[in-house]
């Protein structure tokens, strides 16, 4: 692990309107049209921020509790969703192709639970993220493990075959079991990913210093779900994320595997991108599952 910084707890652009910033999309001012296109699918203009949907945990782990039948948990919940974060498998098989929803691809992959996860490969060509019409893809980034620079290696090749073709590149944190998972961390990982040319970082919400995490990463952070959460908790964990800087959340478990998937997506959009606050969209969580 780095030696301590002195990063203050502070987000410089907090105050800085998003029309300042010209695209709404955090660091994409100097991409070309396509890259903008497909991140602005992605991110709302009105709000700047995203939903995701994450449904790709089989790619490693299996069938997962609540992912048992990817054509039953899918479709209901793809319009409270700003975008699908899947494998190319589940969208084949099912994802209706006429859905108008951006489609975040994971691109890498190999080892499975049984293994070391840290040793993973680039798992797609772009030629096919092109046929499955991706708006962006997305690459594991194992900072710290075993094969971190494989993981790098991995996610620089996509970005550049991404440039060539418009697509931009998520890098996401992935955090193993021995790596302390805080702010000093994170603002290692997220900026080494920025700087490697990710257009996107995926990374977990920390209770102390997140807003240095994000002030310090020149790119979007969208936040992972991570483990299930009661369902208050986790909208707590999207407000603070969204108050202290982070352009959306990509959340999974804490919505398949909610009481009510579609009550709980519903209150997720709502405090990302109207300003709900965490109890007043648990309270619509509630009043919606009782209809």
């Amino acid at each position: 692990m780095p030696e301590a910084d002195d990063t203050e707890s502070r987000n410089y652009f907090a105050d800085v309107p998003v029309e300042n910033h010209g695209f709404h999309v955090r660091g994409a001012n100097s991409l070309e049209w396509g890259q903008k296109n497909r991140l602005g699918r992605i991110f709302r203009k009105e709000s700047g921020k995203t939903v995701m949907f994450a449904v790709d945990h089989g790619y490693f782990q299996g069938p997962t509790t609540g992912l048992e039948r990817l054509d039953l948990t899918i479709p209901p919940l793809l319009d409270k969703a700003d975008a699908l974060m899947a494998t190319r498998g589940a969208i084949r098989t099912s994802v209706d192709p006429a859905m108008d929803k951006a489609i975040v691809l994971r691109a890498s992959g190999g080892p499975s639970i049984l293994k070391e996860l840290s040793n993973e490969q680039v798992a797609i060509t772009l030629d096919d993220a092109i046929r499955i019409n991706a708006s962006a893809l997305a690459v594991q980034m194992f900072v710290g493990g075993e094969f971190e620079t494989q993981s790098i290696k991995n996610l620089t090749t996509l970005v550049d075959e991404g440039m060539r073709y418009g697509i931009p590149v998520m890098g996401v944190v992935a955090v193993g079991k021995e790596l302390v998972r805080d702010a000093r961390y994170f603002r290692l990982a997220t900026r080494m990913g920025a700087e490697l040319g990710a257009q996107i970082i995926k990374c977990y919400y920390t209770e102390e210093g997140f807003d240095t995490v994000v002030s310090t990463c020149p790119v979007p952070i969208v936040v992972a779900g991570g483990k299930k959460l009661p369902e208050l908790d986790a909208l707590i964990m999207a407000r603070r994320s969204i108050d202290e800087g982070a352009a959306g959340v990509d959340m999974g478990r804490n919505i398949f595997q909610s009481a009510n998937p579609r009550a709980m997506i519903t209150a997720v959009s709502k405090v990302v991108h109207e300003g709900m606050s965490a109890e007043d969209a648990h309270e619509l969580f509630n009043d919606l599952s009782n209809q």
